[in-house]
């Protein structure tokens, strides 16, 4: 057949091909013209001053509004959040509308330390969560204050409720927790108890205490003074041998549903990523501790979720870490101050469900 009798046939050919490619090709993502005119806002108030005793207010001298930037439709939650630049010389504030279905909140970190649950802070030197057993307990009460009527408040509007812990699947909380792959039953969750308190009970929770002399050289004493007495050992030498490999539990301040899920550090953050997009989740409403160190780090920690999706830091649901302080306060804001250059912040207050109809 020569080439003008086959040009009918090529033609043919090549418009199934493409019209092939069209279908299986994914959709190009959708964009919009956003308009980022800053407005000054006269006389603005203090922002996350709702709860002094756990965060000192965030006060700036230049507020600006801006538009919305999340306007989903049918959206059914709404986050009023803000974040600051130093070109804009201020702090942008703008609305958003979320659907609630497609919203996940996670509080990263919930331990469940000097909390009755068994896992305790060892003596006389040892340190974990927030390192004193005092500020563990002003932890438990601003959980049990505020992260854990706002998880409640969302829980069966939002897709998912979710907490991190550190380490990895282990037999006990495989028992105790829903995870991204298994779902334990009622009678799981019983023996699951049962275990870890057998298991957090059984453990020796004393370490040695502080030294009492050094060695130090001449030349270089501050050098050999804090090598040898740092100021935050966490290891074997004061929690005892094999405290960090103890099943760590949720703290038992918040209430864990049976569809709650918990996330486990050393899985990393693809399986996170994979289990949210699956679950059509889009959003992010991001609690828990400590704001400086494992709400920014960890496998769900803002660093790795703002790649993917839209976070919303709860300011006021997270705690900084406070050594020399007897107050998180000044420590929370300063970290979440710093965190606003390049995320949104939120606060409880800010966030708000549409009512139900019946």
């Amino acid at each position: 057949m020569s080439l003008p009798s086959r040009l009918p046939l090529v033609l043919a050919c090549l418009a199934v091909f493409l019209s092939s490619a069209a279908m299986t090709e994914p959709p190009a993502p959708s964009t919009r013209a956003y308009s980022n005119v800053l407005t000054p806002i006269k006389n603005p108030r203090p922002i996350l001053a709702d709860h002094p005793e756990f965060f000192a207010p965030i006060i700036e001298q230049a507020h600006f509004e801006a538009a919305p930037l999340v306007v989903d439709p049918d959206a059914d939650l709404h986050v009023r959040a803000w974040r600051f630049s130093y070109n804009a010389r201020g702090i942008i504030e703008m609305p958003n509308h979320l659907k609630a279905a497609e919203t996940a909140v996670i509080m990263v970190h919930p331990w469940g330390i000097d909390d009755g649950q068994g896992w305790n802070t060892p003596e006389p030197a040892g340190v974990a969560d927030f390192c004193t057993k005092e500020k563990n307990h002003l932890a438990a009460r601003h959980t049990r204050e505020i992260i854990r009527p706002f998880i409640n408040s969302l829980r069966g509007r939002v897709a998912a409720v979710l907490y991190s812990l550190p380490g990895g699947k282990d037999s006990i909380r495989r028992k105790l927790y829903r995870s991204f792959t298994h779902k334990p039953t009622n009678e799981d969750r019983r023996q699951g108890a049962l275990e870890l308190k057998q298991k957090l009970k059984g453990f020796r929770y004393t370490g040695q205490p502080l030294p009492t002399k050094l060695t130090l050289s001449t030349r270089k004493p501050v050098v050999d003074y804090f090598r040898q007495f740092p100021g935050l050992d966490a290891g074997a030498r004061y929690n005892n041998d094999g405290f960090w490999k103890l099943p760590i539990p949720v703290t038992a301040d918040v209430d864990v549903h049976p569809d709650d899920v918990v996330i486990y550090d050393v899985e990393g953050y693809g399986p996170l990523k994979q289990f949210l997009a699956k679950n059509g989740v889009r959003h992010i409403l991001l609690t828990g501790y400590a704001t400086d160190m494992c709400f920014c780090e960890t496998t769900a920690g803002y660093r790795n979720l703002s790649k993917d999706f839209n976070v919303f830091l709860v300011g006021d649901a997270s705690l900084a870490t406070f050594p020399s302080n007897t107050s998180p306060r000044h420590a929370v804001n300063a970290a979440i101050s710093f965190a606003a250059l390049n995320q949104l912040v939120t606060q409880v207050s800010w966030v708000k469900l549409d009512k139900t109809t019946k």
